[in-house]
């Protein structure tokens, strides 16, 4: 994945807290492939999701997270709010705990629910230098619009797809869910989006010069066996920064349009993934 991109999102995390060394080799692997990477990782759905943590955990959240800070390969911690999380009083008491118990981390929020979509919200991760996340999925009913929020000196945006009739309800599933392949047309408002949150990421970075946090812009596909995130991340790599990687010939294979923003791997095989 490092020979491909600048970034990955850890998705483990948020099923298991890891331990340090398993994260200390993550950090040690990705920075001899590419000097520039820099991976985000979500925190644990204990905190998010179930209500069900200790003092421990977030011990060892932070333990896990040092080796990769420690490295600078740490670009941010996303803290994934579900749907089910709307903007109350009982919310926002839970989100301030949440910025006191991983203060010393780079946090990302991100909120699925439009009741977020504020300035209140917006003063709040402001003030406790934390990312709004800006997200594309698909345009129901009390689903958060596309944003391009930036409160702090990264500037996060993920994309989730847009299928909207499995997107809700009994007979659905996360691979349905997003299983979905943008196209060039949906992707092209969001390169502007990402270019001017860049910016203003960076103008913050520079007004914080103390602050050790790097300024910056993170753009994340939600993952599927099919591969649509790797297609689509390698269009908006080439669009953003002008540069080609080499990709596995299994993505030509699947999605042959992809000749024109990236190259053929030399030989064969599956490619490892640092």
């Amino acid at each position: 994945m490092a020979a491909l991109f600048d970034t990955n999102e850890i998705n483990s995390t948020f099923y298991r807290i890891p331990d340090a060394r398993q994260t200390a080799d993550w950090a040690r692997r990705a920075g001899g492939v590419n000097p520039r990477f820099r991976f985000t990782a979500k925190l644990f759905r204990g905190f998010t999701h179930e209500k069900e943590t200790g003092p421990g955990d977030a011990r060892a959240f932070h333990e896990a997270m040092r080796p990769l800070a420690a490295a600078g390969r740490l670009g941010a911690v996303l803290v994934q709010f579900p749907y089910s999380f709307h903007a109350s009083l009982p919310n926002r008491t839970r989100l301030v705990s949440l910025f006191e118990k991983f203060e010393t981390l780079p946090l990302a929020v991100e909120f699925r629910h439009a009741s977020w979509d504020s300035d209140e919200t917006a003063r709040l991760l402001s003030d406790r230098g934390a990312a709004f996340v800006n997200i594309d999925q698909p345009e129901l009913s009390g689903n958060l619009p596309p944003t391009n929020r930036v409160t702090s000196s990264v500037a996060y945006y993920r994309f989730h797809g847009r299928n909207a009739p499995k997107w809700f309800g009994p007979d659905t599933s996360n691979e349905e869910r997003y299983n979905y392949l943008y196209s060039e047309a949906e992707l092209a408002p969001w390169l502007e989006r990402i270019r001017n949150g860049a910016r203003r990421a960076a103008e913050r970075a520079e007004r914080a010069a103390a602050s050790s946090r790097e300024g910056g812009a993170y753009a994340i596909l939600n993952n599927h066996f099919r591969g649509q995130a790797v297609a689509n991340a390698l269009e908006l790599q080439l669009a953003l920064t002008g540069r080609r990687r080499p990709a596995p010939d299994s993505m030509f294979e699947k999605y042959p349009a992809l000749a024109k923003v990236a190259d053929r791997a030399p030989g064969a095989g599956q490619r490892k993934l640092f």
